[in-house]
């Protein structure tokens, strides 16, 4: 993430220490560890929103199995609704 070493952090530490004192600096550490925590959380949650987004618009559609499919279902109703008509004939 960053590219700190030992010594960059040493000087970091002895700054907070000096500023925030003894006695708050665990607390300041637990805080800052859980907002790190839940930051990393939700940048998951958003990389694995945006993959699933992804890989539906790269399925391909093929327009061919779609005018198919609405011409089966066009029929199917044709085919049903004479079915009805020939029911109602028979009796009445």
């Amino acid at each position: 993430m960053f590219d700190l070493g030992i010594q960059e952090l040493i000087v970091i530490f002895i700054v907070a220490l000096l500023v925030f004192g003894p006695k708050r600096l665990p607390e300041l550490g637990r805080t800052l560890g859980k907002g790190i925590a839940e930051l990393k959380r939700a940048m998951h949650g958003v990389k694995e929103q945006m993959d699933a987004e992804l890989h539906d618009i790269k399925q391909p559609v093929s327009l061919e199995t779609d005018v198919y499919k609405s011409e089966q279902k066009t029929e199917n109703e044709k085919t049903d609704v004479a079915e009805t008509e020939k029911k109602a004939e028979g009796v009445g």
